[in-house]
């Protein structure tokens, strides 16, 4: 049986999956698995302004998870990682370093970008319309990237989601996710999940929200690092949604890699 990884992987913990982390073990135990990566959505200090707690766990549930990941993770014939998808912030670098991956022992951080900060709020990155809102958002993802935090950067045309047409906006802006992640040697996600989101009806035709056929013909002309990824959100998704991922890499000649080096 041919093997796959995944490192994307989500809990019920986030309030918006389900399973545990023994039921996606389970499940990838059945399809044949190199190595799996749980990383549920990270939780925030309560003093964070407007932080989603509807869409992740609180702090109070972090051992749960710990527990919950470590019981499951010793009946695995695979390596199975414990890690979080966080947003970033500057204000709360020492959140992500010093609390996830030193107090909590995250072996692995992912850099899910999923919004912009706009003074207390935090915008999602599909609702952005403004260009100046999205080059902001740009730059934000990028000093996430630069952090040196995260083995990897998650979905990261998944504000195409809203904006949807390959215009100039929308390639400056990947042109400049695609030159940072050359030029730090930092993964970028093919990402399962969004291949299975309703489809676009752009200018140029039919379009996954994300991943975004354009900007991956440009990523296959580059010397980027691709890994491909489910973002599993139910246990049946565990290892479909990477070979999906890996599916569509194909069709750009795009060889991801098949396993993160995790420290």
């Amino acid at each position: 049986m041919q093997k796959i990884s995944n490192y994307h992987t989500h809990t019920q913990l986030c309030k918006h999956a389900s399973g545990i982390p023994a039921d996606y073990i389970e499940q990838a135990e059945k399809e044949g698995c190199l190595e799996l990566g749980i990383s549920d959505h990270c939780p925030y200090p309560e003093s964070f302004e407007d932080f989603w707690p509807h869409v992740r766990m609180s702090t109070a549930e972090v051992s749960q998870y710990i527990e919950m990941v470590n019981s499951a993770r010793q009946k695995a014939s695979f390596p199975v990682y414990m890690g979080f998808e966080c947003e970033y912030d500057a204000r709360y670098k020492s959140w992500y370093g010093d609390e996830l991956k030193g107090k909590y022992k995250a072996e692995y951080l992912v850099l899910g970008s999923h919004w912009v900060t706009d003074g207390s709020s935090h915008v999602y990155c599909p609702d952005i319309t403004e260009a100046s809102l999205l080059n902001r958002y740009i730059d934000q993802t990028i000093d996430g990237m630069k952090s040196g935090l995260f083995a990897f950067l998650a979905h990261p045309d998944l504000f195409m989601k809203g904006w949807k047409e390959w215009d100039a906006q929308a390639k400056s802006c990947l042109s400049a996710i695609l030159d940072a992640a050359v030029d730090l040697d930092l993964p970028i996600e093919i990402n399962g999940l969004g291949m299975s989101r309703t489809p676009n009806n752009t200018s140029r035709g039919m379009r996954y929200q994300y991943p975004y056929i354009e900007f991956w013909e440009m990523v296959a002309q580059s010397k980027a690092q691709v890994i491909c990824n489910s973002d599993a959100h139910a246990p049946e998704d565990v290892l479909m949604n990477a070979w999906k991922a890996r599916d569509f890499a194909g069709r750009f000649g795009i060889k991801p890699i098949e396993t993160l080096s995790i420290q």
